[in-house]
């Protein structure tokens, strides 16, 4: 997985000077929007047709929480949070902290996300930084998708294709279905994890960013293999992946509340 270790952080923060994002547009995807965690990355993301006025949403991995990772079958609704992020702008400049105040909904099991809520809405960062979120597309997206992976961590994109779907993710005990693969173009790096993908065509958001096969290993922390329905295990040493997030819209109000028992919501639920 792509959270960045603890121990790197002041090799990041030398390379983070280093790099220089591209500016932003529908076929070259800046970074306006994009945020750094302490130790991944994330976004500002809004459902279409949410109003303004609705507390932001900041999208990321559940193993980027501050506490650790949660365990195999469990899932994160509604805790209390202060924390901060750091929110971009195109060109990848810092322009605001962010405070959320609650963890809406994390989970590694299925899929590999979290969801904080803010206490600013969109109107308010739209209003004092000049910055708009980034719209969640309604679409799973197609094989061929040209894509760019945009870090708020290390202020840097990625820009490659999906190459394809995987009906089971295994990487330890966790399991995540229907994953994005990437074509080889992408190369991200630890604390890459949590940065929204984005279709370089609508410029909406189809998924998040989460981990990749390091050393070659199967199934192993790190090193997550493909499993076909019929059980075939298929391990591709370098390939990255990403969870999409289209499912989102099933499960939050217009208020951006997650209510998790609609019927058209099928993210995972408490057990």
């Amino acid at each position: 997985m792509f959270r960045r270790p603890l121990g790197a952080l002041l090799a990041a923060m030398f390379t983070f000077a280093l790099v220089t994002a591209p500016t932003a547009s529908a076929e070259t995807v800046g970074l306006s929007g994009t945020v750094a965690l302490s130790n991944c990355s994330g976004s500002v993301v809004r459902l279409a047709g949410t109003p303004a006025t609705a507390p932001a949403l900041v999208l990321s991995n559940g193993h980027c929480l501050e506490e650790g990772f949660p365990q195999p079958g469990e899932v994160i609704v509604d805790r209390p949070s202060q924390r901060t992020m750091t929110l971009l702008a195109a060109d990848g400049h810092e322009v605001a902290t962010l405070r959320a105040t609650k963890l809406l909904y994390a989970t590694m099991t299925g899929t590999d996300a979290s969801v904080y809520q803010l206490g600013s809405t969109y109107a308010d960062i739209q209003r004092d930084h000049g910055i708009a979120p980034l719209e969640l597309s309604t679409e799973r997206p197609d094989a061929g998708t040209g894509i760019t992976v945009a870090s708020g961590y290390w202020k840097k994109t990625y820009t490659c294709s999906v190459d394809g779907f995987v009906p089971e993710l295994h990487e330890g005990g966790y399991v995540w279905r229907d994953s994005i693969r990437y074509t080889p173009e992408c190369q991200t790096i630890g604390g890459t994890s949590g940065s929204p993908i984005v279709d370089t065509t609508s410029g909406e958001v189809v998924g998040v960013n989460n981990t990749a096969n390091e050393n070659g290993e199967r199934c192993t922390m790190n090193n997550p293999c493909e499993v076909a329905g019929n059980g075939q295990v298929t391990v591709r040493k370098g390939t990255k992946y990403g969870q999409q997030t289209y499912r989102l819209y099933g499960c939050l109000t217009p208020a951006n509340e997650m209510e998790l028992e609609r019927p058209a919501c099928t993210l995972p639920k408490p057990a």
